[in-house]
């Protein structure tokens, strides 16, 4: 008897673990991402035009004979491995590579020498992202009741398990590690705020997270500065060695990477996003560029460059010139555009109403989501498990007013736990703040980067950042509320582990 009750109270055990939230939100979020990605017919994202910047460096190449006729409306799954000297050295400098180089070796064990197949990137991504929004819901879901935490999973599965954003994964786009990234980085901020697992590891988390997302693209360098600087909260969660010294040196080492990210951006990259900052940028909309050029001491002719593109086709002048070069690059940078747009509050504000337009767009509309042999046609994109994308690109308003009124209201409702935390003393509780404030930053940041960077060019995929933190912070926001963690947080994190904020030091930890 004392036998059936220890397996029935081992079987109640493995039960309760398995239905965890957590797990049911990362089991949720594995099946429709396998579903979409792995079976027929398989989803993914077309080029663009700038998957040759990452591929060729990476020992790859377009092997198809048509493919540039699958610009935009075609997903293109296979792609040639370079078999002897490659010749193509990196054009940019981003931790994407090493996700593509992994797949690319798997795929030599176990398919092809020849011909790599995307669908083992694919995989990779999708593991990870599976193991983050398992971590995620349980920094969110941990010690709250399974009802609340079960609706916490499935709004999880619901925003995370999109295909917008999981398409991305089957593509040589660097917002794949974006999203990988955040959510981590995310998730283990949480997880050191609510105590779970053991600190040592959720650190290393954040920063391995934290650096993979700063060195993924030339326009997430400020991430890392802005996560650097706020990570200082994390040094108050212990104290004394070795902890503190190695929070130290992380953030040190990740500030330092943010800075290096913007410093390795290539020239070529500097003049294109340049070219856009003034054409479709400061220049548009503008009733009198000639005016607008002379306050930069542009010669007033280049106003003829109003609203044009760096890859038009035939242009009024050869883009990469020493001409433009002398009289028109040289004469501004991004700190003359920012002082310009500060001095011109109606035209910035112009110009954010635009981008507030693209900003709750998580899949671009130009790119196809189908294989041509798919039979669908030119740049048809999917809907499969796309409801939530759907309802936030119709239903989100469109300016940037909502956004800021957004952010407020997020910070407005996390203030009150803030406040509590801060009287207890208890700097673990505090985190959850400095977490909403550090998403917000970053998504703005990627907002301000991409109109003051490059204008309206391309708006819809370099807002990435700012939809993926929008969804972060509005899911936290929700959970906490599902959980009644939101305006009357529970016991702080102090307090649940039996010891009076007054025993221990600064509301932390001893070691």
């Amino acid at each position: 008897m004392n036998s059936i009750g220890a397996l029935k109270r081992i079987g109640f055990t493995l039960l309760h673990r398995i239905a965890s939230p957590s797990f049911l939100a990362a089991l949720g979020v594995l099946i429709v991402t396998g579903w979409a990605l792995f079976i027929p017919p398989y989803i993914g994202m077309a080029d663009n035009g700038d998957y040759f910047r990452i591929l060729y460096p990476n020992g790859l190449f377009f092997h198809l004979p048509d493919y540039d006729s699958r610009y935009f409306g075609y997903f293109v799954r296979t792609y040639g491995i370079f078999q002897y000297y490659n010749e193509n050295s990196a054009m940019v400098f981003t931790s994407q590579s090493l996700f593509i180089r992994a797949a690319l070796a798997l795929n030599k064990l176990l398919y092809s020498g020849e011909v790599f197949d995307l669908r083992f990137q694919a995989a990779i991504f999708t593991v990870l992202y599976t193991v983050g929004i398992y971590l995620l819901v349980e920094g969110l879901t941990y010690k709250v009741s399974r009802r609340r935490g079960w609706i916490i999973a499935a709004l999880a599965v619901f925003i995370f398990g999109d295909t917008a954003y999981t398409a991305y994964f089957q593509s040589f786009f660097g917002e794949s590690v974006m999203l990988v990234a955040l959510i981590f980085v995310a998730a283990s901020w949480l997880l050191l705020c609510r105590r779970r697992f053991n600190d040592y590891v959720m650190l290393g988390l954040f920063v391995a997270s934290a650096l993979l997302l700063t060195t993924s693209k030339q326009q997430n360098a400020p991430v890392g500065i802005l996560l650097a600087i706020l990570g200082l909260s994390l040094l108050f969660l212990r104290r004394g060695r070795p902890y503190r010294p190695l929070v130290m040196l992380s953030l040190v080492g990740l500030f330092v990477a943010g800075v290096g990210t913007y410093v390795l951006i290539p020239q070529e990259f500097v003049h294109i996003n340049q070219y856009h900052a003034m054409t479709r940028g400061v220049l548009l909309g503008s009733t009198d560029p000639e005016e607008t050029l002379r306050s930069f001491d542009i010669n007033e002719q280049y106003a003829i460059l109003k609203d044009s593109i760096y890859y038009e086709q035939y242009s009024t002048v050869d883009v990469d010139s020493p001409l433009l070069e002398r009289d028109f690059y040289s004469q501004y940078g991004f700190g003359s555009v920012l002082g310009y747009y500060l001095s011109h509050p109606d035209k910035l504000g112009n110009l954010l109403n635009v981008a507030a337009k693209q900003a709750f767009s998580i899949r671009p509309a130009a790119m196809g989501n189908y294989e041509m042999s798919a039979g669908k046609g030119f740049g048809t994109q999917t809907r499969f498990f796309s409801a939530y994308s759907l309802i936030k690109k119709q239903g989100a308003p469109k300016t940037f007013g909502f956004i800021a009124l957004w952010a407020v209201l997020n910070l407005g409702l996390h203030l009150p736990g803030f406040v509590q935390a801060w009287k207890k003393r208890d700097f673990r509780q505090m985190q959850k703040l400095f977490l909403i404030v550090a998403l917000l930053l970053a998504g703005f940041s990627g907002i301000l980067v991409s109109i003051i960077g490059a204008g309206d060019a391309d708006l819809s995929k370099h807002e990435f950042l700012f939809t993926l933190a929008f969804d972060l912070v509005t899911f936290i926001t929700v959970a906490d509320a599902i959980s009644r963690q939101l305006l009357r947080p529970g016991r702080s994190t102090v307090e649940a582990a039996g010891v009076s904020p007054e025993a221990s030091p600064k509301g932390g930890e001893t070691t």
